[in-house]
């Protein structure tokens, strides 16, 4: 494996891929990886010869009051599991790379809409920072094929959108989320968690899965699914931040027509906000 922190040196590696007619697949990421990383590299692995694994903690996509600098950075760990996972190339470039003339006044992608809503409500500017960082990673390495995992399911919709709308030749692909044996979704944050914490922090997924139940049982009011929820994960020790059910394809709320469906839900425990979600298909 190659570990490449520019982008021309990058685009020659490249160049000798597409040379050979070989195809290259993108799996963007804040390093500090986890299975769930290494499920994102076989995927692609399956949908090109070629896979590209970028590593850069992006800034945009912090608030003023998060834990850009506090996030967990483990570049020399992260470059062995790569390596071991048969990744062709690691892409760990600097801040200057990907933004040249500065955050500040960097040329941003937007979604409108979709990045205002749930997570991009509870943390503004979120989602507009994470599209500006992959449209810039997808024009450094126009890939065929990128991979997301599901459980940032909010971002995967926004992202979807933006490769629709901005006619972008890249095939998108969703790899199911990750957990441990308790439940609990793999996340690089859950680093941030003390050992009672993460007993507790099953819940999460617990009460995703008791709101679906509820759901297709029949209870279809919003505030009664939310408050049942929310008591459930409070007494757990959460915080919780929302908790509600969308239609999958485009997270707008869903009507009696509504066949494929998703709970969304972020809550804080201790110095950790996690998030999680549950995909589900009505009968019939």
């Amino acid at each position: 494996m190659k570990t490449i922190r520019e982008t021309k040196s990058l685009r020659a590696e490249l160049s000798g891929f597409a040379q050979d007619g070989e195809s290259v697949a993108l799996v963007p990421t804040m390093g500090s990886l986890h299975q769930g990383h290494m499920e994102l590299a076989r995927l692609a692995s399956e949908y090109a010869e070629r896979v590209v694994v970028s590593v850069f903690v992006n800034p945009t996509q912090f608030g003023p009051q998060e834990d850009f600098e506090n996030y967990p950075r483990t570049f020399d760990t992260d470059r062995r599991r790569l390596s071991r996972a048969g990744v062709d190339v690691m892409f760990a470039p600097t801040h200057d790379e990907i933004y040249p003339f500065g955050a500040e006044r960097m040329t941003r992608v937007s979604v409108p809409g979709l990045s205002l809503m749930l997570c991009g409500e509870r943390r503004p500017g979120h989602f507009d920072g994470v599209t500006s960082v992959v449209n810039r990673l997808f024009n450094i390495v126009r890939p065929e094929v990128a991979v997301f995992g599901q459980k940032d399911y909010q971002q995967l919709v926004i992202i979807r959108r933006m490769v629709q709308d901005l006619h972008m030749p890249i095939k998108i692909l969703a790899s199911p989320t990750q957990r441990e044996k308790s439940g609990l979704a793999l996340s690089s944050r859950n680093r941030y968690l003390t050992t009672d914490e993460r007993d507790r922090a099953v819940e999460l997924y617990a009460t995703v899965c008791a709101c679906r139940d509820q759901y297709l049982a029949g209870e279809r009011d919003p505030a009664t699914l939310e408050k049942t929820g929310f008591e459930r994960l409070s007494r757990a020790g959460f915080e919780p931040d929302y908790l509600t059910i969308r239609k999958s394809g485009d997270l707008s709320l869903p009507d009696d027509d509504s066949s494929f469906l998703v709970v969304l839900a972020a809550a804080q425990l201790g110095k950790a906000r996690l998030i999680d979600n549950v995909m589900f298909e009505m009968p019939g």
